[in-house]
């Protein structure tokens, strides 16, 4: 009996023409972050093709830790709960989830946030191949208003969390 593999992609944007992102947070590295921003960072600036639809390169990601925590939240919760979902059981969103982890988008002139979730890979690159065979997590990736990322996996439950935000001057 073959591996159960499963992946949904969510994507939410609220972009105002014309403004600049803020740049990521500057962070040091582990080697999960770096395997995985490398991973991600190299289809982004290549292209790639999302079903039928050739996406073109785009900027690299930088790695934000308020992410990640937001993303290792939700992994954690789905693991410990045992569900497959990005609304938890208890009704939060990631939009919810990216705020109580630090990231804030109230009150920001923009903001652009996007979430992958997969669960029963057992690596990186099996990750990554799953999202990127699947037209809406590929377009999640390919995003060119994403100017951030954090990943996490538990239990082999991925969330793989995105973002943007441009401050109010």
């Amino acid at each position: 009996m073959g591996r159960l593999t499963l992946t949904i992609p969510l994507l939410v944007l609220l972009i105002c023409m014309g403004m600049r992102p803020d740049p990521p947070e500057s962070v040091s590295l582990n080697r999960f972050q770096t395997d995985f921003l490398t991973r991600i960072n190299s289809v982004r600036t290549s292209g790639c093709k999302c079903g039928n639809i050739y996406m073109p390169p785009v900027e690299p990601l930088g790695w934000s830790n308020l992410l990640e925590r937001s993303a290792y939240g939700h992994a954690l919760d789905m693991s410990k709960r045992r569900y497959f979902a990005h609304t938890s059981l208890s009704g939060k969103t990631i939009k919810s989830r990216l705020e109580d982890a630090g990231y804030i988008l109230t009150g920001m002139r923009a903001y652009a946030f996007g979430e992958n979730i997969a669960a029963g890979q057992r690596s990186i690159d099996q990750v990554m191949t799953s999202w990127l065979r699947s037209e809406g997590h590929c377009k999640n990736i390919m995003n060119k208003n994403f100017t951030e990322i954090g990943v996490a996996e538990t239990n082999f439950y991925w969330v793989q969390d995105f973002g943007m935000r441009v401050a109010r001057n």
